[in-house]
């Protein structure tokens, strides 16, 4: 799928505000590889009294540069309301390592649970260029999943 050239700054909202859906995506952009995150809470696969938050977020990835490149892994690190760090490394995304050639696009949708209301994600893909089989780092910006403050105040607590 072809796209047209992106911006190629990065943005974030640091505030964890209340209210409706809060989640706030980002924009960054590495060696001509742009990566657009856009998350949002589901509620109707949530369980607040549980301690379960389950966020989607869509991923636009775009290929600015020059070169054809194919995406070989990726490393998340998840950080939740309390501090608690989790870390997912893997293959590809969603089951695939899609090649972009220049200007070509490649989307897709993933999910992330959480056990408290808010966190942040943020990681990196590691690309492979065709033309030299150099491997090369690219940055995802940290983004927030904020789940809405509508969970009443007797729901119990959760425990580790």
């Amino acid at each position: 799928m072809k796209t047209p050239s992106s911006s190629t700054s990065a943005s974030s909202n640091h505030s964890i505000p209340g209210g409706e859906d809060q989640s706030r995506g980002t924009t960054t952009a590495t060696q001509g590889i742009s990566v657009h995150v856009d998350p949002s809470y589901l509620e109707g696969h949530s369980n607040p009294y549980e301690g379960q938050f389950i966020f989607q977020y869509q991923i636009r990835i775009v290929n600015d540069s020059t070169e054809t490149v194919t995406l070989r892994d990726r490393h998340w690190i998840i950080i939740d309301e309390d501090g608690e760090r989790e870390d997912v490394k893997g293959e590809g995304v969603i089951g695939m390592q899609p090649t972009l050639k220049p200007g070509e696009s490649f989307e897709y949708e993933s999910y992330c649970p959480l056990g408290t209301r808010w966190g942040t994600m943020e990681g990196t893909y590691r690309f492979e260029r065709e033309s030299d089989s150099a491997m090369f780092v690219v940055d995802v910006a940290r983004f927030f999943l904020v789940a809405p403050e509508s969970t009443p105040n007797d729901a119990p607590a959760r425990t580790r």
